[in-house]
């Protein structure tokens, strides 16, 4: 799939590069770019030769700057319907991993896409902003943001609308790791290669963990996980890999 807001680039390694291609208007959300993003990550998820995306934007200056104001005008838009921004873990679930590669700016919907990948990696001139305040609007879907920075940094962000760097993005735990501009690409993909090393069912389950860890108490999250965690347990995979370490190779993962 490729067209002029969105491109996918299926790679042989199983790796997919979704791009946000509409870097003349630092790639906002515009309706083109919603529906490009919906379809990008339906294929991925459907794609079983596909295990891990890679979210970015074209051009050096933004990733994704938001939502686009002036067709929040022209439809005189309230309360945003559900199904109109392609939020991951909301209205889009996906089984694989997924990650951000932050190339600028990530204000509102932007931060909002970084925030539902799975990882981030920021260029160390990415700026990152909740900057609905500043607007007049809202920004509900930052809530699940509670499990991965600490509440008085959260409120901070969410009250000023201020951009934070990405070395403080960095620092609290919003980003995963940060690379020069020119390294970025290179090194999502390095992150994402080191994903597909592990059994994919167990990956998967991995993931699923985290997920639950986030939803759940301490006893409902160890029970709900052993149960993400049967089907690794018993598939080929998990004899294929002591197999492999004892006869000092590289496994063969076959998923299944």
């Amino acid at each position: 799939m490729s067209n002029d807001a969105v491109r996918f680039d299926a790679r042989e390694d199983g790796i997919a590069i979704i791009t946000i291609n509409q870097p003349d208007t630092r790639n906002a959300l515009s309706r083109a770019v919603r529906e490009g993003l919906f379809a990008a990550w339906q294929r991925f998820e459907n794609e079983a030769s596909l295990r891990v995306a890679i979210l970015t934007g074209a051009g050096e200056k933004a990733f994704c700057a938001g939502g686009d104001l002036k067709e929040m005008v022209e439809r005189q838009l309230q309360v945003p319907p559900r199904d109109m921004f392609p939020m991951l873990h909301d209205n889009i679930e996906l089984s694989k991993p997924t990650i951000a590669a932050v190339n600028g700016v990530a204000f509102a919907g932007g931060w909002m896409l970084a925030q539902g990948c799975d990882l981030c990696v920021a260029s160390t001139a990415a700026k990152f902003a909740i900057t609905e305040v500043k607007v007049g609007r809202g920004s509900p879907w930052a809530a699940p943001l509670i499990h991965m920075i600490p509440q008085r940094i959260m409120m901070e962000i969410i009250l000023t609308g201020k951009p934070i760097t990405a070395q403080r993005a960095y620092e609290i735990g919003l980003v995963n790791r940060l690379a020069e501009p020119a390294a970025l690409m290179d090194t999502a993909i390095e992150l994402a290669k080191e994903i597909l090393e592990g059994a994919p069912l167990s990956v998967k389950a991995g993931r699923e963990t985290v997920m639950l860890a986030t939803e759940m108490g301490r006893s409902a999250a160890l029970q709900a996980a052993r149960a993400a965690h049967e089907y690794a347990y018993c598939s080929e995979d998990a004899k294929e890999g002591p197999k492999a370490f004892a006869e000092k190779r590289k496994p063969v993962w076959r998923n299944r």
